[in-house]
């Protein structure tokens, strides 16, 4: 009977070291795939950004260009934003 309980306490033992090193290689995966979804976020940030940026300049170039064109359009657009508020 103390054999049958030796070997059970063993197995058991052996289950549990087999469980925690799975459970460390699951948390090690799981920490590398967040630090390289982390990596990518950034330079999704990044490029989004540089995006941004590239607008903007545009946008201010084209208002020192043509200011009578650019007051027109955001008058324009202001109208129609104004339209449709009011009817909301």
């Amino acid at each position: 009977m103390s054999n049958t309980t030796d070997q059970l306490g063993k197995q058991a033992s052996e289950v549990t070291e087999d469980l925690q090193q799975m459970g460390r290689a699951v948390r090690e995966a799981a920490q590398e795939k967040l630090g390289q979804a982390g990596e990518k976020a950034a330079e999704y940030g990044e490029q989004a950004r540089d995006q941004l940026h590239g607008v903007a300049c545009a946008c201010e170039q084209f208002v020192r260009e043509r200011p009578l064109r650019s007051i027109l359009m955001a008058a324009g657009i202001g109208w129609l934003l104004g339209r449709f508020w009011k009817r909301g």
